[in-house]
């Protein structure tokens, strides 16, 4: 079940309050802080593991490795690939 939906109905508020309220906290809305901590899973996962990145991408809940490619574009600037190799070598 989508984020947002399933917020709004845990804790009772509109999605306009929960985006504003989501917004004062954290600096974004839900969404991002959904997407956010799904590649901090994959992430996570791929210290933990020596799996292929498309598995690791699929535990994590991505689609398939090039949404976890795309993603992590957007969130870093990087692929995968280089951000496990700046953690390794860090």
């Amino acid at each position: 079940m989508p984020l947002v939906p399933w917020l709004m109905r845990a804790l009772e508020m509109s999605e306009r309050t929960l985006r504003r309220r989501f917004d004062e906290s954290f600096g974004y809305d839900p969404k991002t802080l959904d997407r956010i901590l799904r590649y901090q899973r994959f992430l996570r996962l791929s210290s933990q593991s020596n799996s292929a990145t498309a598995i690791l991408a699929a535990e994590a809940g991505y689609s398939d490795q090039a949404h976890l490619v795309r993603e992590s574009r957007r969130l870093t600037g990087s692929t995968p690939r280089q951000i496990h190799h700046l953690l390794q070598n860090g």
